[in-house]
């Protein structure tokens, strides 16, 4: 049997592992601006179980913020937003995104046909388009379709394919394909992270969904909080020219407004 004094050791020594593991993943997170579970623990060699026991410290603590599928770090807006919950997200810059939704609904009139994306920021849109009638809207987000499901007068297209928990959206080869059949006038389009060199999001899947929706439109007007500028994320969507408009709040940077309108984009400030 091995002695108290080893015993003691031992412990010491896990004890030491422990927050030297914790310690890193918080450089880590910090430095990649958020990580998932799976990805730590690979990183690590420990168990998923174990990371999550340990993001859940870490935020006591407040060294980080966690989230159902990893960790963001603390006053990062990089990638934060690819990582936190619908719920979550919904509550973020809530004031811009009701003006933003505003603006934009201004836009359609009665006999349109309109597709509107997934995200925060389209739902907001949503709710100021329940009195617009006859309308025809096609969307993969649940979040619009139970807005609109019950307005009277609308023809709500849902989009079928993989659902998405991080969007709660519909994504695939199944929501590809029927956008692939349809021809819209207008296309709100959300976005996780937008540079002079275009929009980015957190999954292909999602960026191939975007993509195709852009192909369906006659005209695309991008929907976001000023706090996407200037952020990325893994997955490329479509360069800025692709966009006809831009609707977003007017704590966009100066520098932003310049690089926009001398892409000869329409740019809305609210």
């Amino acid at each position: 049997m091995p002695s108290p004094a080893s015993t003691s050791a031992d412990s010491d020594d896990k004890i030491l592992m422990t927050g030297h593991r914790r310690a890193r993943i918080v450089e880590q997170v910090q430095r990649e601006g958020s990580m998932r579970v799976a990805d730590l623990a690979a990183r690590f060699d420990v168990s998923e179980v174990t990371i999550r026991s340990d993001l859940v410290i870490l935020e006591r603590e407040g060294r980080l913020l966690r989230d159902r599928g990893g960790a963001v770090a603390k006053g990062s807006h990089h990638f934060v937003t690819s990582l936190l919950g619908v719920d979550q997200r919904a509550s973020l810059h809530l004031d811009k995104k009701r003006r933003i939704g505003a603006a934009a609904a201004q836009r359609v009139s009665p006999g349109d046909a309109i597709l509107i994306d997934a995200g925060t920021t389209a739902v907001e849109i949503a709710r100021q388009l329940t009195h617009v009638s006859p309308l025809t809207v096609v969307t993969n987000a649940l979040n619009v379709a139970l807005e609109l499901g019950a307005a009277a007068g609308q023809r709500l297209i849902m989009l079928g394919g993989t659902f998405n928990r991080e969007s709660a959206s519909t994504v695939g080869a199944l929501t590809e394909q029927s956008l692939a059949e349809l021809s819209v006038q207008k296309l709100f389009l959300g976005t996780q992270a937008m540079d002079a060199d275009g929009l980015t999001d957190s999954t292909m899947e999602i960026a191939q969904a975007k993509r195709a929706m852009i192909r369906s439109a006659r005209q695309v007007i991008l929907v976001t909080d000023s706090s996407k500028w200037g952020t990325s994320s893994l997955t490329k969507v479509c360069p800025l020219t692709e966009v006809d408009t831009i609707i977003t709040d007017n704590e966009l940077p100066a520098d932003a407004r310049t690089q926009i309108e001398a892409l000869g984009i329409e740019l809305v400030l609210v």
